[in-house]
């Protein structure tokens, strides 16, 4: 995906509310990972990335963020927000150690370019 053509963060997620995507999966306090409000609970093994959006803020390096596109065994489509930099919204090595253990399997239909 080329970054020049890139929406911004607020864009994206407008485009994946509209075509219904609306849980996020969080870490909570015990460091694991649940979707919306106690829906679930996740391992890495349980999800696929199907897309990654990455953003780079104009104005302040620091605010930089990855939005990735999750599917669950089940087929259920969800976001997890990971913003990076002074602004990080996850501290400590779980959080980074279950994204990168998550299968990536990009899928072309979800390029928003």
């Amino acid at each position: 995906m080329s970054n020049h053509n890139l929406k911004t963060l607020s864009q994206v997620l407008n485009i994946l509310v509209q075509r219904g995507i609306t849980k996020e999966i969080c870490m909570n306090d015990q460091k694991q990972m649940i979707l919306g409000e106690d829906e679930k609970t996740y391992q890495p093994s349980d999800l696929c990335i199907i897309k990654s959006y990455r953003f780079e803020g104009d104005s302040n390096p620091d605010d930089n963020a990855v939005l990735y596109l999750l599917e669950d065994k089940e087929g259920q489509l969800s976001t997890i927000l990971d913003t990076y930099g002074g602004e990080s919204n996850h501290t400590g090595e779980e959080f980074d150690n279950f994204i990168r253990e998550i299968p990536v399997q990009e899928k072309p239909e979800w390029d928003f370019d």
